[in-house]
C-alpha cells in the first residue's frame, strides 16, 4: 500500500565504515608502512619479554633473483608458525637470513662476463669476489622487500647473511672444529663433478633428468684362471651406459654366487668366440647383441680343485647344444652353468691392450657384493676414477685411480688412447663422442671388443641444478668429513646423527624415514669446491699431506676472517698467520672453498649462538623447509651440529611439498605455467595468497592457478562479510549492555559452547602445524555456525528488539565475544585484514598482532546443550529444505511467509521453533513436513507475519511497543 508508514528509521540496522570491497592490493602497503613506523616487531619483543620462547630458525633462501611461488609458500608458512605461536602468548623472535655464497652467483657473474666477451680467468680474484658480493647484496635487498610485502613479520633490518664477515668467521671456526677433532681428511674419491662449472657438487646441487644414452657390451678376454683353466681364452661381456669410462677400466667385478654360462657365439665382431654372461641375463644379452644363429657348445671343462665345486659347465640344455628361446635359454639344470667364484684369481686383458702401457696391464677379476643379475651381463667393468663402488673395490685390492679426466671433462694431454688435439676429442659426456659410431665405439669395434652398441637406452641421469648440464663421477683430491670414524663420544658422526633423528619430531612423520635413509646411506661428506666465491678451506698442508692443527694459528685465521672476510685468507700474509713457529715454505696453502651446504649448515652457530641476536638460542624449536632439504639444509645442519656439538640443532622438522600448476604439472618458465607471487599480490592482495597457503595441504605437493585463487577469494569474501556484519552490529556496544552467560537464552549459550569447541580445535591445529585444518575450522564456523545459523536467526532481534531487550543484549554480548575471538584467530592468516577489522572498531588501539590468544572459557562447553541444539539444527535444516521448492516456484518470496506442519520436536515448543526456522508458524501435527503459504499479515516494521497484525503494514505487538516507547 502506497500510504503505509515507513518504519525504516526505527529499525536498528548495522552501521559500519568497513567496506565490503576489500581493495587489498592498494590497502596493504599502507598497513605495512604503519607497522614499520610503529615498530610493531620491536613492540612484540618488549611485550613478550620473559615469556616462554619458541624459536623457528629460518633456512636461508638463495640471494639470486626474484622470489617465486615456492619462496612465497615457504615464507608464509614460517610466518603462520611465528604468528600463531605469538598469539599463544609466546616470545617468538624471527630472524630471516640469506645464503650468499656459491656456484649459482658465480655462474651469473660469469654469464655477465661472457656477454661482454670477458675472460673470467683474467679478472683478479678479489675483483671477481667483490662482484659476487655486490650481486648477492642487491638480491638480498630485492627479496627482502618482496618477503615483507607478503606480510612476513621479522627482524628485517638485521637479517643474517652468510657473507657477513662475522658469519664467515664462524663458518671457518666451525670447519676448524672438525679439523681439530680429526674428522677432516683429504683423499681422492669419486664425487659428483660438473665439467661445465669445473667443480665438485653436493647431492643437493644435483637434479635427475631422463636422457637417452649409448649402451654397449664389451668383450674382455680371460688370460689366466687358476681355479678353472677352461676359462682361459674365453671372453666375459660387460655392459655399460657410459662408454667413456672404458678407456680407464682397471678391473672386472663378478658375483661369486651368481650362475654364469659360456655361449659359443658365431660371427660376432671378434669372430667365433666363447662369451660368458650371467645365466639369468643370457636372453637380454643375446637380444642386444643380435647373435645370428643358435648357440652351440662343444666339449666339457671341469672346475679345478682347491675346494671348488667339481661339476661340468656348458651352455645349457645339453652338453653339446643350447637353444635360445625368446625369453632366454631353456632350463638346463646345475650341470650347465658354473658359479661366479670360478673367476677368483682370474685375469683378463683390456680390448685395447695393443696400445701397450696402461692398456697392457692385467685386469683382475674382483668379487663384488654390488654385482647383481638385474640388468647387464652379471659382470661389471671397474673404473675407480668414475664410480664409488669401483673406487672402493679397487682401493681394497691395491688399485689406484689414474686421474685421466681433467676438470673440464676432457682426457688429460698425455692420455695415450685419445690425446688432446685429436679431432675426436671433446668432453667425455659429449653424446657424439660416446655414440655407437663415435670414436670410443669405433676403436673398440676395430679391436674386436665391441659386442653390441645402440644409442637408444633411456634412463635417469644426474645434472647440475644450476647449469642443467650432465655431471660425471670423477675422482679428484677433495676434503671430506668422515662419517664412520669413532669420536671421543664413542660414536661415529653417522651414529650420532641417526640417534638425533630418532629424537626429533617430524611433521609429517614420513620425513623421519626419508632423512634416516639418506644419512644411513650417504658417503663421507665432501666439503671442498673448486670455485672462488665462498668461505675458504683455511688449511696449511705439509709435504706429507697432513694439515696443520694448531689452536693459536687457527685463532689468528678466525680473527683475520672476522676482520676482513673471506678475502683475508686469499690475500693474507700467510707467514704472519702461521707465526714464528712455522715456515711457510714447508706448507701448501689450500685454495679450495667450502661447500655452501657447510655454510648454511653452520647458521645455527652464527645466528642462534653468536649473541648477535641475544633473544635467540640453540637448539631451535623448529626448522621448516621443502622436502628436498632432507638431502640439503636439514641434513647439513644435522651433520654440522652433531659433528661439533654431539646433538641436532633442532627439536622439530617440518617439510612442505612442491607447488604445482592447476593441472598438477611442475612449474617451468619454458612451459609458461609459472605464477609470479608479486603479480598475484598486485591483483588480489597478499592476504589472498596467505589464505591459499593456509588452505592447502602443504605436506604434499599442492596446486595453484587462477581458478583455485578464485575459490580462495570467495572464501575470503565470506569471512570479510562476517567481520563486516559484526562490526556493524556492535557499532554502539558498551560494557553496560553486557549480560552474564547464566542469564542468556539457550541459543547464545549454545554458540558459546561451539566457540569453546572451536578454540580447542584451533589450538590442536596450531600444535600440529595443520593450518589447512585451522582455516577450514575457522571458515566453517564463520559461515555455517554464524552467518547461516546464528546471525540469520538473531538478525530480527538485532534489528527490531528494543536496545534494552534482554535477548538483544545477550546476542550483542555474544557477538562481542565472537568478535574478540575471531579477529584474533584470523590475524595469523589474514594479517592485513585482521588489522583493518581491529582498527575499524578500535581506531586508537595498538595492533591486533600485539594481542594474545582469545580468552575462551572451557566451562562454556556444555555437551548436553550442544547435543540438544544439534538436533534442533538438524530439524531446522529439514524445514528449510522443505520450504525451498516453494521459494523456487515463487509461491512464497521468503521463509517468513511459510506455514509449516511437521512431527513434534521434543526439544522445543512450536512457537520458539518457528522463530528458529524464521517462518510464520509451525504446527506439530502429522508424520511429514508440509509447507503452505500463510494467510497472516506482515508487520510493516519487522516483516514477520504474526496473528496480531490485522493488515499488511500494521505493527506487531513488539514493534508497536518499541516504536511508541
Amino acid at each position: 500500500m502506497s500510504d503505509q508508514t515507513d518504519y525504516r528509521d526505527t529499525v536498528f540496522l548495522p552501521k559500519t565504515d568497513f567496506p565490503m570491497k576489500a581493495g587489498l592490493a592498494n590497502k596493504e602497503p599502507g598497513i605495512l608502512a604503519a607497522w614499520e613506523e610503529a615498530g610493531l616487531y620491536e613492540k612484540l619483543r618488549e611485550a613478550r619479554a620473559g615469556r616462554e620462547k619458541f624459536l623457528l630458525h629460518d633456512g636461508p633462501p638463495y640471494a639470486n633473483g626474484n622470489i617465486h611461488i615456492g619462496h612465497a609458500l615457504n615464507k608464509i608458512l614460517k610466518d603462520l608458525v611465528v604468528r600463531t605461536q605469538t598469539l599463544l602468548g609466546k616470545d617468538v623472535p624471527y630472524v630471516p637470513g640469506w645464503d650468499c655464497h656459491g656456484l649459482p652467483i658465480e655462474w651469473k657473474i660469469e654469464e655477465q662476463y661472457r656477454k661482454k666477451k670477458r675472460n673470467k680467468d683474467e679478472v683478479p680474484s678479489a675483483e671477481f669476489r667483490a662482484e659476487c658480493r655486490a650481486y648477492a647484496a642487491n638480491w638480498v635487498d630485492v627479496q627482502r622487500e618482496e618477503f615483507k610485502r607478503l606480510g612476513v613479520m621479522g627482524e628485517w633490518d638485521k637479517p643474517y647473511l652468510t657473507m657477513d664477515f662475522d658469519a664467515e668467521a664462524v663458518i671457518v671456526e666451525e670447519f676448524l672444529k672438525f679439523c681439530e677433532s680429526g674428522q677432516v681428511y683429504r683423499g681422492a674419491k669419486p664425487v659428483m663433478w660438473s665439467p661445465v662449472e669445473k667443480t665438485a657438487l653436493a647431492e643437493a646441487e644435483v637434479e635427475y633428468q631422463d636422457i637417452t644414452s649409448t649402451q654397449i657390451d664389451v668383450a674382455f678376454e680371460i688370460t689366466e684362471a687358476p681355479h678353472a683353466s677352461g676359462l682361459v681364452g674365453k671372453h666375459v661381456a660387460v655392459w655399460t651406459t657410459t662408454p667413456w669410462t672404458i678407456p680407464v677400466n682397471q678391473a672386472l667385478a663378478f658375483n661369486p654366487d651368481a650362475d654364469y654360462v659360456v655361449l659359443n657365439c658365431v660371427n660376432v665382431p671378434g669372430g667365433n668366440i666363447d662369451i660368458i654372461v650371467a645365466r639369468e641375463l643370457v636372453g637380454e644379452f643375446c637380444k642386444r647383441s643380435g647373435i645370428p644363429r643358435p648357440v652351440e657348445y662343444g666339449g666339457d671343462y671341469y672346475l679345478g680343485a682347491d675346494g671348488y665345486e667339481d661339476c661340468p659347465y656348458s651352455a645349457v640344455a645339453e652338453p653339446t647344444h643350447a637353444f635360445l628361446g625368446e625369453s632366454g635359454f631353456d632350463e638346463g639344470g646345475d650341470g650347465y652353468s658354473f658359479k661366479g667364484r670360478a673367476f677368483e684369481g682370474a685375469i683378463a686383458r683390456h680390448p685395447m691392450h695393443h696400445l701397450g702401457g696402461f692398456y697392457a696391464q692385467p685386469r683382475p677379476f674382483l668379487p663384488g657384493d654390488f654385482v647383481t643379475t638385474d640388468a647387464g651381463t652379471g659382470l661389471v667393468h671397474m673404473a675407480p676414477d668414475h664410480g664409488e663402488d669401483d673406487f672402493l673395490l679397487c682401493k681394497a685390492n691395491g688399485i689406484e685411480p689414474v686421474f685421466a679426466v681433467e676438470d673440464d671433462g676432457v682426457y688429460r694431454d698425455d692420455w695415450l688412447w685419445l690425446p688432446r688435439g685429436d679431432e675426436r676429442m671433446g668432453s667425455v659426456i659429449n653424446k657424439t663422442f660416446n655414440s655407437a659410431e663415435g670414436p670410443i665405439c669405433s676403436d673398440l669395434r676395430e679391436a674386436g671388443g665391441l659386442l653390441s652398441a645402440s644409442d637408444d637406452f633411456q634412463h635417469s641421469y644426474p645434472h647440475s641444478w644450476r647449469s642443467k648440464a650432465k655431471v660425471i663421477f670423477r675422482c679428484t683430491p677433495q676434503w671430506f668429513v668422515r662419517m664412520d670414524e669413532k669420536l671421543e663420544s664413542g660414536s661415529t658422526l653417522r651414529e650420532t646423527a641417526l640417534s638425533e633423528i630418532d629424537k626429533t619430531r617430524f611433521v609429517p612423520e614420513r620425513g623421519r624415514n626419508r632423512l634416516h635413509a639418506m644419512v644411513e646411506g650417504r658417503p663421507d661428506w665432501v666439503l671442498s669446491r673448486q670455485r672462488a666465491w665462498g668461505v675458504p678451506i683455511t688449511l696449511y698442508v705439509d709435504k706429507d699431506g697432513n694439515y696443520l692443527d694448531d689452536p693459536e694459528v687457527n685463532k689468528r685465521i678466525v680473527d683475520a676472517v672476522r676482520e676482513g672476510g673471506a678475502d683475508a685468507w686469499f690475500a693474507a700474509d700467510h707467514q704472519a698467520l702461521l707465526g714464528n713457529a712455522y715456515n711457510l715454505d714447508d706448507y701448501e696453502i689450500v685454495t679450495d672453498i667450502l661447500d655452501v651446504w657447510f655454510d648454511s649448515g653452520s647458521t645455527h652457530a652464527f645466528v642462534l649462538e653468536s649473541g648477535k641476536w641475544p633473544n635467540l638460542s640453540s637448539p631451535a624449536d623448529l626448522y621448516l623447509e621443502g622436502s628436498d632439504q632432507h638431502r640439503g639444509w636439514f641434513q647439513s645442519s644435522l651433520l654440522e651440529s652433531c659433528g661439533t656439538r654431539g646433538r641436532a640443532p633442532y627439536h622439530q622438522l617440518l617439510t612442505h611439498g612442491m607447488t604445482l600448476d592447476s593441472k598438477g604439472l611442475k612449474m617451468s618458465k619454458s612451459i609458461g605455467n609459472t605464477l609470479d607471487p608479486q603479480k598475484i599480490i598486485d591483483v588480489n592482495g597478499a592476504d589472498i595468497l596467505r589464505l591459499w597457503v593456509s588452505s592447502v595441504d602443504y605436506t604434499d605437493d599442492h596446486r595453484i592457478g587462477d581458478e583455485i585463487l578464485k575459490g580462495v577469494t570467495d572464501t575470503y569474501r565470506k569471512l570479510r562479510n562476517s567481520f563486516r556484519y559484526m562490526l556493524g552490529a556492535l557499532g554502539d556496544f558498551d560494557e553496560a549492555e553486557r549480560v552474564d552467560m547464566a542469564d542468556m537464552p539457550e541459543l547464545e549459550r549454545y554458540v558459546l559452547h561451539l566457540l569453546a569447541e572451536l578454540d580447542a580445535e584451533l589450538k590442536e591445529a596450531v600444535n600440529d602445524y595443520a593450518f589447512n585444518r585451522y582455516v577450514r575450522a575457522l571458515t566453517d564456523f564463520a559461515n555455517e555456525d554464524l552467518s547461516a545459523f546464528f546471525f540469520d536467526i538473531r538478525k530480527d532481534s538485532l534489528y527490531c528488539d528494543a536496545p534494552s531487550d534482554a535477548k538483544r543484549r545477550a546476542y550483542r554480548t555474544v557477538l562481542d565475544t565472537l568478535f574478540q575471538a575471531l579477529v584474533r584467530y584470523a590475524a595469523p592468516v589474514l594479517c592485513f585484514t585482521a588489522e583493518e577489522v581491529w582498527k575499524t572498531r578500535y581506531p586508537c588501539a595498538d595492533s591486533v598482532h600485539l594481542e594474545d590468544w582469545p580468552d575462551v572459557d572451557d566451562s562454556w562447553r556444555d555437551e548436553a546443550l550442544g547435543g540438544k541444539w544439534n538436533r534442533i539444527r538438524s530439524a531446522r535444516e529439514q524445514v528449510t529444505e522443505a520450504i525451498e521448492p516453494l521459494r523456487r516456484d515463487k509461491v512464497i518470496r521468503s521463509s517468513l511467509e511459510a506455514e509449516v506442519s511437521m512431527p513434534k520436536l521434543d526439544e522445543m515448543d512450536a512457537d520458539a521453533f518457528a522463530e528458529i526456522c524464521i517462518v510464520a508458524n509451525i504446527h506439530y501435527e502429522g508424520d511429514a513436513i508440509l509447507v503452505t503459504k500463510t494467510d497472516r499479515h506482515k508487520c510493516g516494521r519487522c516483516w514477520r507475519l504474526l496473528p496480531e497484525v490485522e493488515e499488511d503494514g500494521g505493527l506487531c505487538a513488539r514493534c508497536s511497543e518499541v516504536v511508541s516507547g
